[in-house]
């Protein structure tokens, strides 16, 4: 599945319990077709005591989620977009919504 979102895009989430909730990517894992969103799909990990924690306890962590359940969010419309690509004239292919503008 080809990847239409990148690092650092916002994106809104089109289906699952966060739908219509749009976040920041941190993290694209290509070869499971996973994204990685901000403040989305939030799981209690629960963790020993240690150097880094001393006091251990449960922390937030995002978790996955599948990348045919996000769109970039189209900065006009503030709504999730379907994504096209477009060679330019100097040979480098441009993400694009699908009424021409650029992302």
């Amino acid at each position: 599945m080809a990847v239409h979102v990148k690092k650092n895009d916002t994106v809104e989430i089109i289906a699952g319990d966060h739908k219509g909730a749009t976040g920041r990517v941190l993290r694209v894992i290509p070869q499971k077709n996973l994204v990685v969103v901000q403040g989305l799909n939030i799981a209690k990990k629960h963790v020993r005591p240690s150097r880094k924690n001393p006091q251990g306890g449960r922390v937030n962590i995002e978790q996955p989620i599948h990348i045919s359940n996000v769109l970039p969010v189209h900065t006009k419309s503030s709504r999730g977009g379907r994504v096209g690509y477009k060679v330019t004239k100097d040979g480098r292919k441009k993400r694009v919504f699908a009424d021409g503008t650029e992302i």
